[in-house]
């Protein structure tokens, strides 16, 4: 049995968006549920009502609807637009002010801006309930 590369294409680009959504929600979780060794240097939770508090927001239902593709365009551009901040304001500004990721220690945060943008502009694909809704709104 022969592969077409678009069926290559579709089951992997579906795989990178699931594992990137879970990956990002994990991040989330850390700030806002102390999973995964917590927030911060004691282990702890960040404050709701902080910067951390709404980055764990966003990462963690964001990072959750990304991976099940259910409104990915509109998480996957708030997701893209939170890492450029967190590039922009805690790498860039933080890491011996330099704007070079293997000098200020942000390679994660453009990866997932990147990863975001992508998905923002794609879509999630036709595994995603986003193409699940849209074809129960075409069918006849």
């Amino acid at each position: 049995m022969t592969t077409s590369p678009s069926a290559f294409t579709t089951a992997s680009l579906t795989a990178l968006r699931v594992v990137g959504g879970l990956a990002f929600a994990s991040h989330g979780a850390q700030k806002l549920l102390g999973w995964f060794g917590g927030f911060g240097p004691n282990g702890g939770t960040a404050e709701l009502m902080s910067r951390f508090g709404l980055a764990g927001v966003i990462e963690l239902v964001g990072g959750v609807l990304i991976a099940i593709g259910l409104f990915t365009r509109p998480a996957a551009f708030l997701a893209s637009g939170l890492m450029a901040a967190a590039y922009l304001t805690a790498h860039w500004a933080f890491g011996n002010n330099s704007f070079w990721w293997w000098a200020n220690g942000g390679e994660l945060a453009l990866v997932y801006c990147f990863l975001w943008l992508f998905f923002s502009a794609r879509g999630a694909g036709p595994h995603s309930l986003d193409a699940r809704m849209e074809r129960g709104r075409t069918a006849p």
